[in-house]
């Protein structure tokens, strides 16, 4: 052990034009890139493959600019009209009930006409649902900002839906979002995923690459998962909309409430004679001028008597710095829909109580104005009759004075 040869240990200059030689090449090297060390190994392995590559990210690119188009909306927008859009038995109504719950907190019994909601504190929605009608789908297809195209994955693309692709494409294209629905039907999980990468690919071929589907599992109690509408909700809250050139030249007004203020004598004389008819709602596109004339789809051209501006019966929250809306600010709009108790009609407004046998059963969720309409409906004596049947008693132990001793 002692004769074996030890080998002396290499030490490292630490001082001297050695050692600054190499601690400023190790410094030099820290700076460059992987790269500029490397280059070989970055440099071009494949000349035709990195040309299609090169090209396709210049053309997605080149895709994503527009003209620039002058911002027309007003600082007070009007609401944004989201279109509900399907064949039959797809479940169009089920979807506006859950949407307008998730906005609003309150469900609809009967939906019927435009409903009005406030989504955030910069947005409202106007909600529509299309009939299964080639004329409803036109309109809808001119005026809609945001179309949510309901689809039945257990059958697939149906007519209908094709027909409202082709009738958007006539008039501007508007935001176009699809929703499968009865995907409970699937009992195999494999045939489900085939069946919604398959549908989503063919939605992408009608519309655009990489247009957003959204998929409603299933139903519990009769609505939609909470969590799948929700999700919905805070895509449609976020949306951006591009204006469509020829909708923000044109004024145009989607009528969410009518009023029939014909004379009741000239229609008892003349039941067929001209009516009057007061419309309410949003104005759009651009300024609306007094005494034109206005294009009603169905009916024809009809001057305008007289306009008026009103208050606005859904009005957006206060723009304070708060995460949320309260409960106060979520209103709902909704006067052909009988929100609140009241229904408007052709030529009536009907206060609704719920029944003749609604005194009967205590209702927990029953608003005050109902149960004060109540109370002066459930009213059995006249005033005269309560006036005489009634008795004043001035001083403890003396008789009551009636109405009989006044008149005496």
């Amino acid at each position: 052990m002692e004769g074996e040869d030890h080998k002396k240990v290499h030490r490292k200059r630490q001082a001297g034009p050695k050692a600054e030689k190499k601690k400023s090449k190790k410094d030099h090297q820290q700076d460059l890139t992987p790269q500029q060390r490397n280059p070989r190994a970055f440099s071009i392995q494949h000349a035709r493959k990195t040309a299609k590559i090169v090209q396709r990210s210049q053309d997605l690119k080149t895709k994503k600019h527009h003209i620039p188009l002058v911002d027309r909306t007003p600082v007070e927008p009007p609401p944004v009209v989201v279109a509900i859009v399907g064949p039959p038995k797809v479940g169009k109504t089920t979807l506006f009930q859950c949407i307008v719950k998730n906005y609003a907190k309150q469900r609809l019994a009967n939906v019927q006409g435009p409903v009005t909601v406030v989504a955030g504190k910069n947005r409202r929605l106007t909600i529509v649902e299309c009939n299964n009608d080639i004329n409803a789908m036109i309109d809808v297809a001119k005026v809609a900002d945001l179309v949510l195209l309901l689809v039945d994955a257990s059958f697939g693309f149906e007519m209908e839906t094709f027909e409202f692709l082709n009738i958007c494409q006539v008039h501007g294209f508007p935001r176009i979002m699809g929703v499968l629905t009865h995907l409970d039907s699937f009992k195999d999980n494999k045939k489900m995923r085939k069946t919604k990468k398959r549908l989503k690919h063919r939605f992408w071929t009608e519309v655009y690459q990489g247009a957003k589907l959204f998929y409603l599992s299933g139903m519990v109690n009769g609505e939609y998962q909470k969590t799948e509408v929700h999700n919905l909700c805070r895509f449609i809250s976020v949306m951006k909309f591009r204006p469509l050139q020829w909708r923000i030249t044109h004024p145009y007004v989607i009528a969410d409430r009518m009023e029939d203020i014909s004379d009741p004598e000239l229609l008892r004389q003349k039941p067929k004679s001209d009516r009057k008819v007061s419309l309410y709602g949003y104005v759009r596109g651009t300024h609306m001028k007094n005494h034109i004339t206005v294009h009603i789809p169905g009916c024809g051209d009809y001057s305008i008597n007289d306009m008026h501006f009103l208050p606005d019966p859904c009005p957006s929250p206060d723009r304070e710095k708060r995460r949320s809306l309260s409960a106060k600010e979520r209103m709902i709009y909704a006067p052909m829909s009988g929100v609140g108790g009241i229904v408007y009609d052709k030529d009536a407004v009907y206060i609704d109580l719920g029944g003749s046998h609604s005194h009967t059963q205590a209702d927990e969720n029953s608003a005050p104005a109902n149960e004060f309409v109540a109370s002066l409906m459930n009213v059995e004596d006249p005033l005269d009759k309560k006036m005489t049947s009634s008795h004043v008693t001035m001083f403890s132990g003396t008789a009551p004075i009636t109405d009989g001793d006044m008149e005496g």
